[in-house]
């Protein structure tokens, strides 16, 4: 199970904190994922993280803006996300994938199977 929280109504410029609490899973032996879907437009792949050894991917929208991080003794993963803009406006999904390795690369953002809810930014100018 993956649970998501930390959305909120935010104005441009400003911080949000996403968390992904996670249960069910050997959290360790998996790759977590972010991943937003905006109106209108496709899912996207926002970042990953391999609680395992904190390998991290990043799309080249989000670079330099937003970081995720885990906590491995309470199975979380987490998504700050500074200087939002409103094209950053979407409801923020995460995600997981056995096995570590869909965190590179190679293959993120695909094949991520197990998901969250979701939870809503929303970025006002």
């Amino acid at each position: 199970q993956l649970v998501e929280s930390g959305g909120g109504l935010v104005q441009a410029g400003g911080s949000l904190r996403l968390s992904c609490a996670t249960s069910g899973f050997d959290f360790e032996d998996y790759a977590i994922g972010w991943f937003r879907r905006a109106p209108g437009k496709e899912r996207e792949g926002v970042s990953c993280i391999r609680p395992t050894d904190g390998i991290t991917q990043y799309a080249d929208s989000v670079k330099g803006r937003f970081t995720i991080s885990t906590d491995n003794a309470r199975n979380t993963v987490y998504l700050q996300m500074n200087n939002l803009s409103p094209e950053d406006t979407a409801v923020y999904y995460c995600a997981s994938k056995y096995p570590p390795t869909y965190c590179s690369s190679d293959y993120f953002p695909r094949g991520y199977d197990y998901w969250g809810q979701g939870t809503q930014v929303t970025v006002s100018s």
